[in-house]
């Protein structure tokens, strides 16, 4: 047995073993500790709610957000007709909806555990059971966080750990396989010679022929004055585009850079996958994720308490938490396009918006827990902008990184750069989109 591992799938009344923190507790910004380690990253393309319209002009408190206890209809607020969270969740105990919610996320994980081992050779079906198994892990995981003071805290700490572990692990070959896909895109539009027209036909120049073929015209011995003035345009217009093959070749060898860094770090992920999951520690999660399915970890008090009164004020310090951090974003400045602000590479300006989209799931699995048919759209469309900002940052950092490496030509290394600034641009982009989700909007005045 690996160390953590064996004292895993122990009961919560025995002691248990192991690190109690994994890949730690990540960013301490804007007051929530342990975001990270209570949601783990997944690979590119989230598992977000249900795609509802945008509810983003909605009535909202003064800082932007929608408290989770509102009254209304069904699709208005989230609720349900006739009363709202609380007055739903009245009738049972807490111990009923979380471990019920446990109960159901644990099946998921266990499911598509067997389907991964079914896919055998069929990678796109192992795929998918991973993706699932992440999903499921990802959710007991922030359950596990969120409502810590209604369980079983040192078991509870514990699988959370491990699955953080477990689900990191077995994202890196995805997020890798999907970073490569990303970047050769970005090439090919940015370089694509497709789109652009040819010498001859730009600016209505008319196609230049050998030396012998030139025919002066006008008066006198040399070229007229609209001859001149066209050649000179011609060269100066010449002087100031790049040249299209230095350019090419750039792209095309940055490509086959990116291409042979991307692929051995896939290659290397998907090792430490297969052997991840042929691990003693790896069938100790297992094993507590099957007892989690027939016994959750939860406090003794958490049966005697309803859940109308017990689940709603941890999950409002959840999405306090998330207005907290978004708070200190500079949302004023994003919400201008084409601002500038996130072009600079330095990741201590990302850490607070890859901070808020971990806070952001961590809310939307809170209401899940508490009304699983009622997915919070803003909250979906909020966490899909702040993964295309983590996916663009991880992709300019990865162009970064291949533009340092040692004696490269200068052709390759200005591909590179470019290819970082474009996704620098996305960053930006993707911090304007979070501000349109996020804030409320003033309704248009009519003429």
């Amino acid at each position: 047995m690996t160390p953590g591992g064996a004292g895993v799938a122990q009961r919560h009344d025995q002691p248990t073993g192991g690190p109690a923190g994994l890949i730690g507790t990540g960013y301490e910004f804007g007051g929530a500790p342990g975001a990270r380690s209570a949601v783990v990253d997944g690979p590119y393309g989230g598992d977000d709610g249900t795609h509802g319209p945008d509810d983003a002009s909605c009535g909202r408190d003064g800082d932007g957000r929608r408290p989770l206890m509102t009254h209304g209809s069904a699709g208005d607020d989230g609720t349900g007709p006739g009363g709202d969270i609380s007055t739903v969740l009245a009738a049972r105990t807490a111990e009923e909806v979380l471990a019920g919610y446990l109960h159901q996320q644990s099946a998921d994980f266990l499911r598509s555990l067997r389907l991964h081992r079914e896919s055998g050779a069929d990678a796109e079906g192992a795929g998918e059971a991973a993706w699932q198994l992440r999903r499921a892990a990802r959710r007991i995981s922030a359950t596990l966080h969120t409502f810590r003071p209604l369980t079983e805290e040192a078991w509870a700490d514990q699988l959370r750990s491990e699955l953080g572990w477990l689900s990191g692990t077995l994202a890196r070959e995805q997020t890798c396989a999907a970073r490569r896909e990303r970047l050769m895109a970005a090439l090919q539009r940015l370089t694509g010679r497709g789109e652009r027209p040819d010498r001859s036909d730009r600016q209505g120049r008319p196609d230049r022929g050998k030396r012998g073929d030139r025919t002066p015209t006008g008066s006198g011995n040399g070229p007229d004055a609209s001859t001149v003035g066209a050649s000179a345009a011609a060269s100066a217009t010449q002087a100031a585009e790049p040249d299209d093959g230095a350019l090419a070749a750039g792209a095309a060898r940055a490509g086959a850079l990116l291409d042979r860094q991307l692929t051995l770090a896939r290659t290397r992920a998907h090792s430490a996958a297969l052997q991840a999951l042929g691990s003693s520690r790896f069938h100790a999660v297992a094993d507590s994720v099957a007892v989690l399915a027939s016994e959750a970890p939860l406090a003794r008090t958490t049966a005697e308490r309803s859940a109308g009164e017990a689940l709603p004020p941890l999950a409002e310090q959840a999405h306090r938490r998330l207005a907290e951090a978004v708070a200190t974003l500079p949302l004023s400045r994003a919400g201008y396009p084409y601002n500038a602000a996130a072009l600079s590479a330095d990741q201590r300006q990302d850490a607070p918006w890859h901070q808020v989209r971990m806070l952001v799931r961590l809310s939307r699995y809170a209401r899940e827990v508490l009304a699983p048919e009622y997915a919070d759209t803003r909250l979906a469309e909020a966490g899909r902008a702040l993964e295309w900002h983590r996916d663009a940052a991880e992709a300019a950092a990865a162009a970064a990184a291949a533009a340092r490496t040692p004696r490269i030509a200068p052709a390759t290394a200005y591909a590179l750069g470019v290819l970082h600034a474009d996704q620098r641009h996305e960053v930006e982009a993707a911090r304007f989109a979070f501000g349109r989700v996020w804030l409320p909007r003033t309704p248009e005045r009519k003429n």
